[in-house]
């Protein structure tokens, strides 16, 4: 079985898979030709805000005893961490702005202001994730080791908890991120090297320790008299920072129609059919142009992931000929309001804590798959591209 076999693919003829992927191509040649000091000012431009709301947050924070100072202080550091986190920090580390050779904003040498390290991230974000999107037992993403998100993942009793999971997930977000390099399945079933092991978790400790040392003991400490309440605000914008990553994160590949994919669809898949399962396996949602750059683009998760080190303020231009071509290959081109998507995703993982029909017991009601149909596609014109003063 491959990936070309999937319902929802079975009507391309091979020739017309591979014509598709041709197309694809010529969406990244096009791109990685016309990428220029727009662009370079783009990334530039976010780096500065993101400092200046970092600074005005911790400025703020001196007089953290003040309510209206303690929560401007507050907001303008999730804000910031908001967006070094998503639109900055997570596509730098993709390379989408290696080309500018720029040392300081680079995937080599930059690292983020979370507890996970950066080159463990970008070992099972870039390579595992990205390579084996959505596919069950190859991709740690798939319900992140704790949560069961497609009927083919095999009920267990403890499953019975999963809303409880999830919500302490959301709130401690970047601490699951941090440990997720370490595969916990694979540590489950005693397949993990340990020396790998402990190679990574001196690494989390080292990112840890840092972080910790920095929002918790040394800013506050900074402020003086109003170190409790700068700690506070510290965590509170930290809190903040992680409920919009998992909400962001979760809608991007949990809602209806984001598809699941065995091993098996893996054979001898060609890369063209790594297109389409892309394709199927993400989810994009609407939303304005502010919302998209706090959201680090992922608001097109689907062009992220057809082309996950183009730079993200080139999406809404990607997305019009992505869209395009779903409309005159008949392909589906998942896309919805942000709550909606998160309502389904939340249904998703409230009925999937039950028994479904792999565990022996009733089969789960099916699952509504609402896409953009052909004609919907043809008639939407899709988000416009960012002027180049566009913060």
């Amino acid at each position: 079985m491959a990936i070309s076999d999937v319902a929802s693919f079975a009507h391309l003829t091979p020739a017309q898979v591979e014509e598709l992927g041709q197309e694809f191509d010529r969406i990244r040649r096009d791109i990685e030709a016309s990428r220029g000091a727009e662009d370079a000012a783009y990334i530039r431009r976010l780096i500065g805000i993101h400092r200046k709301l970092v600074v005005g947050g911790r400025a703020a924070l001196f007089a953290s005893a003040f309510p209206p100072a303690w929560l401007a202080g507050t907001a303008m550091l999730a804000a910031g961490k908001i967006l070094e986190n998503m639109e900055i920090g997570h596509n730098v580390m993709h390379g989408q702005w290696d080309w500018m050779n720029d040392p300081e904003i680079h995937s080599g040498t930059w690292e983020w202001d979370t507890t996970c390290p950066a080159d463990q991230w970008k070992h099972s974000h870039n390579y595992v994730h990205h390579t084996y999107t959505n596919v069950i037992g190859k991709d740690n993403d798939v319900g992140y080791g704790i949560l069961r998100v497609t009927s083919d993942q095999k009920w267990h009793p403890a499953n019975l908890g999963q809303p409880v999971y999830n919500a302490l997930l959301a709130l401690l977000f970047e601490w699951g991120v941090a440990l997720h390099d370490l595969d916990i399945e694979a540590i489950r079933r005693r397949e993990k090297d340990p020396v790998e092991m402990k190679r990574q978790l001196k690494g989390i400790w080292r990112k840890v320790r840092k972080q910790v040392g920095k929002d918790y003991l040394i800013f506050p400490a900074l402020t003086g008299p109003q170190f409790v309440s700068t700690l506070s605000a510290n965590a509170t914008a930290n809190i903040i920072r992680n409920l919009w990553s998992y909400l962001i994160i979760f809608c991007g590949h949990f809602p209806d129609g984001a598809e699941k994919f065995t091993e098996a669809e893996l054979e001898d898949e060609t890369k063209a059919e790594w297109y389409l399962r892309q394709l199927l396996g993400s989810a994009n949602f609407t939303g304005s142009r502010l919302m998209h750059i706090a959201s680090g683009s992922l608001g097109y998760q689907i062009e992220h992931h057809l082309f996950p080190d183009l730079p993200s303020n080139r999406y809404p231009e990607i997305a019009e000929r992505v869209q395009a071509l779903c409309a005159k290959y008949d392909l589906p081109y998942t896309i919805g309001p942000l709550h909606r998507q998160y309502g389904q995703v939340i249904r998703t993982l409230m009925r999937l804590s039950l028994p479904g029909k792999r565990a022996g017991s009733e089969p789960l009601p099916p699952q509504r798959t609402k896409r953009a149909t052909p004609a919907e596609l043809r008639s939407y014109t899709g988000p416009k591209a960012p002027q180049a003063s566009a913060a």
